[in-house]
Parts: C-alpha cells; structure tokens; sequence
C-alpha cells in the first residue's frame, strides 16, 4: 500500500472524530443560546477585548461560569482568546452572526429549533413506526417561535430590497394598491415586513397554527399596522377569495399534504395579471447535488419537521425540504399556471415567479 493511501484504521478514526465534531456542535450550541439569552455576546461585542472577570460583570453573570463558557466560544473558533492579556474579544463577523440581532446571519434563535427537535424525539420515533404525521402545533412551542424568529432577518434582508423587485412589474402593483396573501404566515414577519414598505396594499396572512396567529396579530399593533394586516386561521386551500394581485408562499409549501390544491386555490383566488410568489429551500433537483452542509441541514429539518406536517395533513404529495424547482414547476403546471421563472436565489433559497 502506497504510504499516502489511507488505512481501513486511519478512516475508521477520521469518520469517528467527524461524528465528534458534530456533536461538539451540539454541545456549542447551547452555549450560543446561553450567550445570546444572558447577553454575554452583546457585552463582548460592545467592550472589546476584556477579561472573564470584566465580562461577568457587565453582563451580570458569575465569573466563574462566564469564563469556562468563554473558553467554549474560544475553542470552537466563535470569539478570540489573547493568551497575553488573558482577554476576549470578538471579530466583526462573529459580532455579525452572534452578537447582531438585526444582521440577517445572525444565528442564535435557529438552535431552538434542534432543541425543540431532541423534546420531540418520542413523537418522532412514534412517526417513524407507524407513519403517522406530526402537525406543526404538536411540536414544542420552541419550534414555531426558533423558525419565526431565525427567518424573520433574512426576509428583512432580501423580501423587500431583493426577492420583490426580481418579479416583474409587482413593486410597482403593491405601490399602487393591490391586496395580497401571505399563505402560512407564521408570526407575520414577512407580511408585515411587505406592509411596512407599501402602505397602498392591504395584506391579509393566513396559518392553521393558532399560537401563531395570535403572535401574529400582536406583531401588527405592535408595529401599527394592524389596520392594513389581517392576520386570520385558515388553511392553504380555504382562504378567503380577495382577488389577490400577489400570493405569496414563504418556506412553506413543502409543509402542505396536497401542495396542488394550494396552488389551485391559488389559481381560483389570483386577480387578473396577479403573480406567485414562490419562496423555497435551496435545492437541486438530483439527491446527489445536494449531499452537503446545507442539505444535510434542510433533510434533516424535512424529515422531522416537514415531511412529518405535510403527512398529518393527508400527504397526497410530500415534497420535503429538498424538493428542488422541477418539482415545484410540477406542481403548479398540474394547477393550470403556464409561467414559471426563478427570479432569484440565494444559498438557502429558491425565489420562483408564478403566473397563470
């Protein structure tokens, strides 16, 4: 055997310390949710390069915890260690990611939801055995409010500036007045984020998770625009009828048990010269191209988490998070629309114009 040529041992061990590192994965991670709720992050980020003492004190924490969870962050490479001065310091993109909670990589709420997703291990087990779905109410409530809370900065980031402008002649519909849907809205991020920046369009959200909705609708006092948002419990195939100039679906229609009869419904509720907008997981349409980190993040988020919906809802058609643009093109083709562009994209999302 050529000398360079790895042993059955030398990839035994390589595979075992790869499975270490994602548990050290895990293990960080609850240290970032720590460093975030506590606002050690915050602290570090605003001091500069500062000892565990000066930390402690600033974020009103004990020092000695503060240190041992610094030396954490430090081993993992999330903030910097000065042997010297025995200081800390964090660098703008670890302050961009885990310190700013406006900058749309900021990552810390995303840990609520593997954290939501070990809670409901036993449901999962229980879905895997008998292939019975898991609503998305079912999960720990860490779940909706981790994935509302993770996407809300990105849709700030690209909803308006970006994704809108990319469809042709919407901005300047919305600008003028139109009604629109936002089907599954969640907490109402995204709808409100489109209200705020056209106040001549009047924005209706839908979702059948109650405790969202309720959220939802108190984002919308709470950023003054609850007489243009309405934020009501409906599912994807039995909204009211408003002749929408826009319908959007935000990371959600892979979560549907019949994805074609929300996009019929879609149809049959679209005014004349009105668009889909389709926003969903980065995939590629063959398995094999998406065998990487942010595949392997968006499988295993489908099987626990979408694939297990889109099954308590009758799971006519499970897309899963990887469905990729040829199967979304499917889908809205077998519900009569001729036109389907991708107006952009972004590592972690498909952004599809739809029209009749």
């Amino acid at each position: 055997m050529d000398a360079s040529t790895p042993s059955e041992q030398d990839k035994l061990m390589a595979f075992a310390m790869r499975t270490i590192t994602d548990i050290s994965a895990g293990y960080i991670g609850v240290m970032v949710s720590l460093g975030a709720r506590l606002g050690l992050y915050r602290a570090l980020a605003d001091a500069g390069p500062t000892s565990a003492c000066e930390l402690a004190r600033l974020a009103g924490c004990a020092e000695r915890y503060v240190r041992e969870w610094l030396n954490a962050q430090a081993a993992a490479g999330y903030i910097g260690y000065h042997a010297a001065s025995d200081t800390y310091e964090m660098a703008p993109e670890q302050v961009a990611v885990l310190a700013d909670e406006d900058s749309p990589l900021y990552i810390p709420h995303a840990w609520k939801v593997p954290a939501s997703m070990w809670f409901d291990e036993p449901k999962a087990i229980e879905a895997f055995r008998t292939g019975r779905g898991v609503a998305w109410g079912e999960h720990h409530e860490g779940m909706a409010c981790g994935v509302a809370a993770f996407y809300r900065n990105g849709y700030k980031a690209s909803l308006v500036p970006q994704w809108l402008p990319a469809l042709d002649g919407v901005v300047a519909q919305l600008e003028a007045g139109i009604a629109v849907a936002d089907v599954g809205c969640g907490h109402g991020h995204s709808t409100l984020l489109m209200a705020q920046a056209f106040p001549n369009s009047r924005f209706h959200g839908f979702d059948t998770h109650a405790a969202s909705i309720v959220q939802a609708r108190r984002n919308a006092e709470e950023a003054g625009l609850a007489d243009r948002v309405q934020f009501s419990l409906a599912n994807a195939v039995d909204y009211p009828d408003h002749r929408y100039g826009l319908i959007c679906f935000f990371d959600v229609l892979h979560d549907l048990g019949d994805p074609v009869a929300a996009a019929r419904r879609a149809a049959d509720t679209l005014a004349p010269g009105g668009t889909v907008l389709l926003v969903e997981p980065f995939a590629n349409d063959r398995i094999e191209d998406n065998l990487g980190t942010v595949g392997q993040l968006y499988y295993a988020g489908s099987a626990l988490i979408c694939c297990a919906h889109a099954i308590s809802e009758g799971g006519k058609m499970v897309l899963g998070a990887q469905a990729g643009q040829a199967r979304l093109e499917t889908v809205f083709r077998k519900a009569g629309f001729t036109h389907v562009r991708r107006a952009a994209e972004t590592p972690f999302n498909l952004v599809l114009e739809i029209r009749r």
